[in-house]
């Protein structure tokens, strides 16, 4: 089998050397870096040969490449390497990375040129100073020739050892059984779509309903579609941590139906890095962590013996790093490359900076997105491309900031004032970011960016994390459109003092920038049990008008599950403490007639306290607990382990949290609901500024920013008592307005209410 390869991509897996070095150093932009490039072969006059095209064969493998330049009369080959700062701060796994990119490249223009020595020369450009670091080597092309035999062969034994084990692969799922005896209902809908999408490229929402098995349904054909060689990846990407665990299981199940429970696939979990950080307390470099140092030197042995495990969650990573004596983190960003399957949170591909999205790119993959309880990518995509800055984190900073620093920091913060002096209401729309506060930020990033380049700081501080912030604002600045809007809200003044003040850029719409990434997926499969009405969410994620939207019928009959409207109860704000007792008392009737586990959702922890209060006192046999504001994942974990078969009791919860969806308590654990809310965001401000701009946009602005999100976390919460066809249980819906006719068409078409 021959392989393609470009010089970069060879020496960045064969070729990094010692400690990873994530000390944080401004880079330079990529268009400052064509200019230095520029800059640099400006000088070296017309016999200076630029961007020299270079390619070889070694055995089966064809590389390719191209150098920045070469001085035939010197018989000199230059690589240019742009940086800022101070040069002896580049970690020297760079430093490692860029003489074998020119050692190989030389060794390439040798046989070309039949050149029997060279001279090979590593320019580094500083970018602010425009000053050259010239860096001078002589080899002969026999030892050249040698360095690029040993690179290749390192290369061509790991991807011999990836084609072997992609063709057992696709040869195990091409025979891969469904896990369970038969597809339950709906199932097999589910899953003829997913194949359908990923085998003719195109993207998909689909409405399934809760526990019909969504997440074995969407990956089995996934990996059928990735065996006839329609795929070379699968991205599982979730919200929440159950999710991921599903995503796992599925993956798990999978292998278990396999012949001899023996299914070569590499699945691998991505977590966030501060829950997996071994030594929190460390920088990430070789001079304070030990998992650090000496890292790209233990890595490739890693890596050999992660390729051999089949399941790779965080425990396992967690595991083997230990063994090797790597940072579990960046070991698992590593493995991404070589994983068939990825379980992951959305932010992996598509947020600004997203690692699964870049390798997509890079290795020009064929990927098949799924994308779990999909209604939550909307809120979760306007926070990806949102920036919000505060003035008081602005002032903290400049207290302990250098003199040379504070300055700048005083002229963003006199520009901030002159931005919003005219403003009286404490909350209030920009048409346009301030242009004056923009000029004086980008002043100031650039200063700022210098600093750590000269300075190099051990670790994250307030200065650099509020120019991350800059940069972050600035980049939302220059995108601004229709789908944000821009905000201030002023602060209460403190002494006396001019008020301060808090800006941001908020999305209102993220479809422009999802849209990019599911550009370059080869199919995205977007699923929920509440995607219903599709335009809403079409509009909203940045599907193409031509996506497919399936509305799988329901496994479920109305026998099942007696849902209850209780229109003579408001739950209005204003009249909410008229529903305190009226609504305890139903909870109480409700459990007397038939005990057992019963989950109560409300609009607030606050409402959540009073009917519990409320029930406590005048029905104190009634057995509660109840959920807390930012509950850990442990506490989380308790409170749903009182929900035994059997139990009896009512959990008080808070609709769209943590306990909303994303729980599974089959058969007894669960067998009610009382649901005392519409589930409508909170009227204030904000949210009625996104109501213009949704009417002015779609025509539908409550409808956008009230209703369809409110009825959708309804009927998730609703969802977590049927979870299969023997499950039986009751659903009351609270509020005067569940008795409207719109309201009710928003519903799920297997419910039937009373």
């Amino acid at each position: 089998m021959s392989y393609t390869v470009a010089v970069r991509e060879l020496c960045e897996f064969t070729a990094k050397r010692g400690d990873l070095d994530l000390r944080f150093t401004p880079a330079p932009t990529a268009q400052e870096g064509i200019a230095g490039h520029a800059t640099v072969a400006g000088r070296r006059g017309k016999a200076y040969q630029r961007e020299v095209p270079l390619q070889c064969q070694y055995k089966t493998l064809t590389l390719r490449g191209r150098a920045d330049g070469y001085h035939a009369e010197a018989n000199e080959l230059e690589e240019v390497k742009t940086y800022r700062g101070d040069l002896r701060r580049m970690p020297d796994n760079h430093r490692a990375l860029h003489w074998a990119h020119l050692k190989i490249s030389g060794a390439m223009l040798c046989a070309e040129k039949v050149l029997s020595e060279i001279r090979l020369t590593l320019v580094y450009f500083d970018i602010d100073r425009e000053e050259e670091t010239p860096l001078s080597e002589r080899h002969s092309a026999q030892d050249l020739q040698a360095f690029l035999e040993e690179h290749c062969e390192r290369f061509l034994a790991w991807a011999e050892q990836q084609a072997a084990h992609k063709a057992v692969r696709d040869e195990a799922l091409a025979a891969m059984a469904f896990p369970h005896a038969e597809f339950h209902a709906g199932q097999r809908t589910l899953a003829e779509a997913v194949y359908r999408a990923a085998k003719h490229r195109h993207d998909v929402l689909i409405q399934a309903p809760t526990g019909i098995g969504k997440s074995v349904g969407t990956v089995f054909p996934a990996l059928k579609a990735m065996a006839q060689q329609h795929l070379d990846r699968v991205f599982f990407l979730t919200a929440k941590t159950p999710g991921r665990q599903l995503g796992l299981d599925a993956v798990s199940s999978l292998r278990k139906g396999a012949n001899d429970g023996v299914l070569p696939l590499r699945a691998l979990e991505l977590v966030a890095r501060d829950k997996c950080c071994e030594h929190p307390d460390k920088a990430c470099h070789g001079d304070a962590c030990p998992l650090a140092r000496g890292f790209y030197d233990r890595l490739p042995a890693a890596r050999r013996a992660a390729v051999r495990l089949p399941q790779l969650d965080q425990a396992a990573v967690r595991e083997l790093a230990r063994g090797y004596e790597v940072c579990p983190y960046y070991l698992s960003q590593d493995l991404a490359r070589w994983a068939d399957v990825v379980v992951g949170d959305y932010n992996y591909f598509f947020d600004q900076s997203a690692l699964l999205h870049g390798l997509t790119v890079v290795n020009d993959w064929r990927v098949g997105v799924l994308v779990d309880e999909a209604h939550n990518l909307v809120e979760r995509g306007r926070g990806m491309y949102s920036a919000e800055l505060d003035q008081r984190q602005l002032l903290a900073v400049k207290k302990t900031a250098p003199p040379q620093i504070r300055k700048v920091l005083d002229q963003v913060h006199r520009a901030w004032n002159r931005a919003v002096r005219d403003q009286e209401a404490p909350y209030c729309t920009y048409p346009t970011p301030p242009l004056v506060l923009a000029d004086a930020l980008h002043k100031a990033t650039t200063v700022l960016g210098k600093h750590f380049a000269d300075n190099g700081p051990e670790v994250l501080t307030a200065l650099q994390q509020f120019y991350f912030d800059a940069m972050n604002f600035l980049g939302r600045c220059e995108e601004f459109g229709e789908h944000s809007i821009c905000d201030v809200q002023l602060l209460e003044p403190q002494r006396a003092q001019p008020a301060l003040s808090i800006l941001c850029i908020r999305n209102v719409v993220p479809a422009m920038f999802l849209a990019r990434r599911l550009e370059t997926a080869t199919a995205t499969i977007a699923f929920s049990a509440t995607l219903n009405p599709p335009a809403y969410y079409q509009d909203m994620l940045g599907f193409a008008p031509s996506v497919r939207w399936i509305d799988v019928p329901s496994p479920f009959s109305s026998e099942q599950l007696a849902v209850t409207v209780v229109d003579r109860i408001s739950t209005r704000y204003q009249r909410r403490a008229a529903s305190l007792a009226p609504i305890a008392e139903l909870i109480a009737e409700q459990y007397r007639r038939t005990p057992g586990n019963y989950l109560a959702f409300f609009s607030s922890f606050d409402y959540l306290q009073q009917v519990a209060d409320q029930l406590a006192d005048t029905c104190a046999d009634v057995p509660i607990w109840r959920q807390g504001p930012r509950m850990s994942e442990i506490d989380r974990a308790g409170f749903l382990e009182r929900f035994v078969p059997g139990g009896q009791g009512v959990g008080f919860v808070v609709l769209g949290g943590a306990f909303a969806e994303g729980i599974d308590l089959p058969g007894s654990r669960l067998i009610g609901a009382f649901i005392a809310t519409l589930g409508l965001p909170q009227v204030n401000p904000v949210n009625e500024e996104m109501r213009l701009r949704m009417e002015q946009l779609f025509g539908a602005g409550y409808d956008y920013t009230y209703l369809y999100p409110g009825i959708r976390k309804v009927v998730q919460a609703a969802g977590r008592v049927i979870r299969s066809r023997e499950d039986r249980g009751t659903t009351f819906l609270i509020d005067d307005r569940f008795g409207k006719a719109q309201i009710r068409e928003l519903l799920p078409r297997w419910w039937a209410t009373a």
